[in-house]
């Protein structure tokens, strides 16, 4: 009893952190150069771009429906998985993130990020020209059904009818996990309560930190994180009841440790429910 209430409290606590989160800010702490240097080969958002894609392109993804767990304000993790997939579901837990992704999806004005230089990257590496970005981004809003809350730490994470009976065919969460859990155990019940939502057979694609205890969400918003290794990492995703199918590793360069977190590196992986 003792112990689940403790898992509780440190869960409640965690929801407290994010209050004050600040899409804008968080959007300029890491969605701008030098993390978003899409000139330089080792800049890590090019690096999660081109995981993705790989991941998305490979022939074994398939299916009819895209979850994306734990959206944030961010559109990027998606940008290769809407040429798969006709239809996206995009989720997070934070109503200032869902309405940030929405505006963008109305073609509002008052988003806190131009993506064009995203979209315009996803298309050079889908052999396209940068040109096509238009088609891309009226691809993307086509294709996303709705954005939707989503609790991780909740047995069942999404509304009950949100999905199809058999679950989602993929899903793709980046930067969620490790960030709204308190500690590592409840970083691995998370990741075993995404597994629910996803169909047998159907593939989990993860980008995570690696060694990062905290991060800014707004410029006095430091937010804690579970500092993760390979290792634990892998030994979560198994316990969860997950199949690695490959784990690839990306190291900061000095320039990229910018003052808003301490994070040392960036893990990709793909996995599938068996």
């Amino acid at each position: 009893m003792m112990e689940q209430k403790k898992k509780e409290n440190g869960v409640a606590a965690m929801a407290v952190c994010y209050e004050k989160f600040d899409p804008a800010a968080y959007l300029q702490y890491n969605y701008t150069p030098p993390r978003a240097d899409f000139a330089r080969k080792d800049s890590i958002v090019p690096w999660k771009l081109a995981c993705l894609h790989r991941a998305f392109t490979e022939g074994d993804v398939r299916g009819e429906l895209l979850v994306d767990v734990g959206s944030g304000p961010t559109l990027y993790q998606v940008l290769s998985g809407c040429e798969v997939f006709r239809k996206v579901l995009l989720t997070d837990f934070l109503d200032v993130n869902r309405q940030e992704l929405k505006r963008w999806l109305r073609d509002e004005e008052g988003c806190n990020l131009d993506w064009t230089p995203y979209l315009q990257h996803v298309c050079k590496l889908e052999g396209r020209r940068p040109s096509d970005w238009t088609e891309k981004a009226a691809q993307l809003r086509r294709v996303v059904i709705d954005v939707v809350p989503v609790d991780v730490h909740c047995s069942q994470p999404l509304a009950p009818d949100v999905l199809p009976p058999s679950g989602a065919d993929c899903l793709v969460s980046c930067f969620c996990l490790e960030s709204v859990s308190p500690d590592l155990p409840t970083f691995t019940r998370a990741l075993g309560h995404t597994r629910k939502l996803l169909r047998p057979g159907g593939h989990l694609m993860l980008i995570g930190a690696l060694g990062e205890s905290y991060y800014f969400a707004g410029p006095d918003v430091r937010i804690p994180v579970v500092p993760l290794d390979e290792a634990q990492v892998c030994a979560s995703l198994k316990e969860s009841g997950y199949t690695l199918i490959r784990l690839e590793v990306y190291t900061l360069p000095p320039d990229m440790r910018v003052g808003v977190d301490d994070v040392t590196g960036v893990f990709f992986l793909k996995a599938v429910n068996q």
